[in-house]
C-alpha cells in the first residue's frame, strides 16, 4: 500500500511538473515529464492489483504520448493508433464488469449525439487525409467513454469524458479552429485527469461474479 501511495505521488508531481512546463513553455521540460506519466500510473495501478488489460491500456497510452511528442504525420497517426488500442484494452476490460448499470442505456443518445455533431462540425476543417482515421477514432473513444460510465460509474464515467474532451480539443487544434491560451497545458490536464480517475473507478470495483466464474471454470483441469 505505501509503495502504491508513492507511485501514485510521484505520478502526481511529475504531472505537475509536465503543466508546469507547458505553461512556461519549458519544451525540456515537457519532454522530460510527459513520457513518466502513464509508467508511474501503471506501476501505481499495478502495485494496487490492477488487471492486466488496464495496464496495457496505460502503456498503449504512454506509446502514444511518447510518439505524440514529434510533430510529424506519420508519429501522429501512430500515436492515434496505439492510442485506440487502449481504448480497445478498456472496452474489453469493461466487459468483465457486468451488464450496463441502471438507466445506464439513457446515456446512450446523449454519447451518439455528441460523437455525431463533434465529428460533422469538424469534418470541413480536418485536413482530408485526418478526416476518417479521426472520425473512426473518435468513434471508438466515445465507446470507450460510455462503457465506462455505465458500467464502473461516476468515476471512471467522469475519467472517460474527460478523455473526449482532451482529444476533442487536440482535434480542434488539427482543424485550426481558435483555440484556449496554451492549448497543450489543457490537453495534458484533462488527458492525465482522465487516465487517473478511469484507474481509479477500475481498481475501485470489482470483475462480475459471472466473470470470475468463468475464469475459475476455465483454469479447473
Amino acid at each position: 500500500m505505501r509503495e502504491s501511495r508513492v507511485l501514485l505521488a510521484a505520478f502526481a508531481l511529475a504531472t505537475v511538473v509536465d503543466l508546469v512546463s507547458l505553461a512556461v513553455g519549458s519544451d525540456a521540460g515537457h519532454m522530460t515529464a510527459k513520457p513518466l506519466l502513464m509508467p508511474l500510473l501503471a506501476a501505481h495501478a499495478a502495485r494496487g492489483g490492477a488487471p492486466r488489460l488496464l495496464l496495457a491500456a496505460l502503456l498503449c497510452g504512454w506509446g502514444g504520448d511518447v510518439l505524440l511528442l514529434s510533430d510529424a504525420q506519420p508519429a501522429f497517426m501512430a500515436g492515434m493508433a496505439c492510442f485506440a488500442a487502449g481504448h480497445v484494452c478498456y472496452l474489453v476490460l469493461f466487459r468483465g464488469y457486468g451488464p450496463a448499470r441502471a438507466g445506464g442505456g439513457l446515456l446512450a443518445p446523449g454519447y451518439a449525439v455528441t460523437l455525431v455533431v463533434t465529428i460533422a462540425l469538424l469534418w470541413p476543417d480536418l485536413p482530408a487525409g485526418l478526416r476518417v482515421p479521426i472520425a473512426c477514432y473518435s468513434t471508438l473513444l466515445t465507446a470507450m467513454a460510455y462503457g465506462a460510465a455505465v458500467r464502473l460509474g461516476l468515476v471512471a464515467g467522469l475519467g472517460g469524458a474527460l478523455f473526449m474532451l482532451s482529444d476533442t480539443l487536440i482535434a480542434t487544434g488539427i482543424a485550426a479552429w481558435p483555440q484556449p491560451p496554451r492549448p497543450d497545458l489543457w490537453i495534458m490536464l484533462t488527458y492525465a485527469l482522465a487516465q487517473s480517475l478511469l484507474v481509479r473507478g477500475t481498481l475501485r470495483e470489482r470483475p462480475a461474479p459471472a466473470t470470475a466464474y468463468r475464469e475459475v471454470r476455465s483454469t479447473t483441469p
